[in-house]
C-alpha cells in the first residue's frame, strides 16, 4: 500500500500548498480534510491543483466548499470574506463547480474515518458513511440546487432516529462540516468557536464525548483552527491556521501513532483574526506575533462575528494592534 498522507485545511493558500507538496512523496496519496478553498488568496488555483492531482487526491467537502455551491446556485448571498469570485467567474465554472459537488462528506479506509468537522457521539463509521452517502446522492443529482436551498440552518441539532428526509441531512451536513462542540446525548452547540478549553461542564469537544461510538476507529478532521494540532491515538485534528498565519499541516497515516510522520509548513498572514473589531475591542485582544500564537488568536474561523461579542475580556496592561490583512482581501464578514 502506498504511504497516506493526510492534509488540513488549504482555504485557497496555495503556495503554502505548493511548498508541502514538495516535502511529500510523490506517490504518496493524499487525503484533503476539506475547506479547500476561500479566505486564502489563490482559491481558483488551488481548486484546479486539487482537480490535477486525480486519483491520488481523495477530499471530503468542508463548509466553505458548501457554501461555494450554495452562492454558485443562487441559494445563498457570498460574504464579504468570501475569495471564490475567481472561481464563479472562471471560463470552465461549471466544471469545477461538478466536481466539487460530486466530492464525498465522508472517507473510511485503513482503519481512518475523515470528514471535515466531527462527528456525533451517537454514530459509528458505518453509519457516518450512509448518512454521508445520502447526502452526497442529493448533492450530485439533478436537483442539487433545489437541494442545498433547504440544507442551511441549525435545527435540528440532536440526532434522532425518526428525523425526517430533510432534517436527517440538514443534521448529517452540520455534524460532519460545522462542529466543534456537542453534549454527550449528541446535541451540537454552534455558537463557541474557540478552543478545547472553552469546553464546559456539559459541551465538550465533540471528540472528547462519553460514549463516543468512532473511538474503534482514527478519526482525521480539520475544521478548528482554535484547536490546533491534535495527535492521540485514534484523533488527528490537522487545522493549523494556515490562513491565519499558522500552519499547513500533513501527517502520515499508520495503523499505529509511532509510524505517523508530521510534516509542516509556515503560512504566511493571509487574513487578519481581528479585522472585524473596531478600535476599542481590538485593544482588549492579544497580538499575534508568531506563527504558533496566531492559531490561539484566530479563536474561530467566523471571528468576525464572535470579535463582536468579546464585550467582557479583560483590557490588558499593554495591548498591540493586530497587523492589517492585505488590501487585496476584503474585511472579513461573517
Amino acid at each position: 500500500m502506498r504511504d497516506i498522507y493526510a492534509i488540513g485545511d488549504l482555504q485557497g493558500c496555495q503556495t503554502s500548498f505548493e511548498q508541502l507538496l514538495a516535502r511529500l512523496p510523490q506517490d504518496a496519496d493524499l487525503w484533503l480534510a476539506g475547506d479547500l478553498i476561500n479566505r486564502g488568496p489563490r482559491s481558483l488555483d488551488t481548486l484546479r491543483q486539487v482537480i490535477a492531482l486525480g486519483d491520488r487526491a481523495t477530499a471530503v467537502l468542508g463548509n466553505h466548499d458548501l457554501h461555494l455551491l450554495a452562492v454558485a446556485a443562487g441559494v445563498r448571498q457570498a460574504h464579504g470574506s468570501d475569495t471564490i469570485d475567481d472561481i464563479l467567474t472562471a471560463p470552465d465554472r461549471d466544471a469545477l463547480i461538478d466536481w466539487v459537488r460530486h466530492q464525498p462528506l465522508a472517507h473510511l479506509a485503513h482503519g481512518h474515518l475523515m470528514v471535515h468537522a466531527g462527528v456525533l457521539p451517537q454514530w459509528d463509521a458505518t453509519q457516518v458513511i450512509t448518512l454521508a452517502r445520502d447526502v452526497e446522492t442529493q448533492l450530485r443529482g439533478p436537483d442539487w440546487k433545489t437541494f442545498l436551498s433547504r440544507m442551511f440552518g441549525n435545527q435540528p441539532d440532536q440526532w434522532k432516529e425518526e428525523l425526517s428526509d430533510e432534517d436527517r441531512q440538514r443534521l448529517t451536513i452540520n455534524a460532519l462540516t460545522r462542529m466543534r462542540f456537542c453534549s454527550a446525548d449528541g446535541r451540537i452547540d454552534f455558537k463557541i468557536k474557540e478552543g478545547a478549553d472553552a469546553a464546559t461542564g456539559e459541551l465538550k469537544p465533540w471528540f472528547e464525548a462519553p460514549g463516543r461510538r468512532t473511538n474503534d476507529v482514527t478519526v482525521v478532521f480539520g475544521h478548528w483552527s482554535a484547536l490546533g494540532l491534535v495527535m492521540r491515538d485514534n484523533v488527528l485534528g490537522l487545522d493549523t491556521g494556515c490562513v491565519w498565519g499558522g500552519k499547513l499541516t500533513a501527517v502520515k497515516l499508520a495503523s499505529s501513532p509511532a509510524g505517523r510522520d508530521l510534516i509542516q509548513i509556515d503560512c504566511p498572514q493571509i487574513r487578519d483574526p481581528f479585522a472585524s473589531a473596531d478600535g476599542k475591542k481590538r485593544a482588549k485582544m492579544k497580538k499575534a506575533d508568531k506563527a504558533e500564537d496566531a492559531l490561539k488568536a484566530a479563536k474561530a474561523e467566523k471571528l468576525g462575528k464572535g470579535a463582536r461579542k468579546l464585550e467582557k475580556v479583560e483590557k490588558p496592561a499593554k495591548a498591540e494592534r493586530a497587523d492589517k490583512p492585505e488590501k487585496a482581501l476584503k474585511r472579513k464578514g461573517e
